[in-house]
C-alpha cells in the first residue's frame, strides 16, 4: 500500500485497539507459525504524531515456515510483494479490509536485523518522551512540506531517524 497523500495526524488513543483486532486476525489465520505479532511505528509509541497506518511485524521460527505463513495470509487476502528492497522483512499487501484500520504488514524471522531494528526504535520512543516529541515535530513538518511526495518525506526525516538511532545503538 503505497501512500498517495502522506498525512501526519496527532497520536490517536484508538491505534492500540486496532492493532489488538488486526493481531486478532493475524493470529486466528497464523497460528503457532506467529512466534509474536509486534506493533511497530509512530502509531505504536503513545503521543507520537504518524501517519494514521498500523505497521505490523508478524515474527516466525525462520524461513522454513515462510510458504506456509504466506499461504496462511492469502487465505484471508494477503498478498506477497516480495522483501520491497530490505533483507529479512517480507512485505503484504490487501485489497479489501474495510473492517480493519489501514496497515502495512511484515513478515519477519525472528532473528531478523529489521525487526531488531523495529523494536530497538520503538522501545527508545516509548522511554524517551522528549526525542519522540522531536521525532513527531520532524514529521508534521516532513508531511506539510511534501504531501504529494512519499520519498520527499522520508528523506526529510532521515537525519533525526539516524540520531536517534545512534542514540539507541543501532
Amino acid at each position: 500500500m503505497r501512500t498517495k497523500k502522506v498525512t501526519v495526524v496527532p497520536y490517536d488513543n484508538k491505534w492500540p485497539a486496532a492493532f489488538a483486532q488486526i493481531k486478532r486476525e493475524l493470529l486466528s489465520a497464523l497460528g503457532e507459525y506467529a512466534v509474536a505479532i509486534e506493533h511497530v511505528g509512530s502509531t505504536s509509541v503513545p503521543g507520537l504524531s504518524a501517519k494514521p497506518i498500523i505497521d505490523i511485524d508478524v515474527v516466525i521460527p525462520s524461513y522454513a515456515c515462510f510458504a506456509a505463513v504466506a499461504e496462511k495470509l492469502a487465505e484471508i487476502g494477503y498478498r506477497h510483494e516480495g522483501d520491497l528492497g530490505i533483507k529479512d522483512r517480507e512485505a503484504f499487501k490487501y485489497a479489501d479490509k474495510p473492517h480493519l484500520l489501514p496497515h502495512h504488514l511484515y513478515v519477519c524471522p525472528k532473528d531478523s536485523e529489521e525487526l531488531h531494528r523495529h523494536l530497538v526504535f520503538r522501545d527508545y520512543l516509548r522511554t524517551h518522551p522528549e526525542d519522540a516529541a522531536a521525532y513527531g515535530k520532524i514529521k508534521r513538518e516532513a508531511a506539510a512540506l511534501y504531501p504529494a511526495d512519499i520519498d520527499a518525506y522520508m528523506a526529510h526525516k532521515n537525519a533525526c531517524i539516524e540520531k536517534i538511532y545512534r542514540k539507541c545503538g543501532l
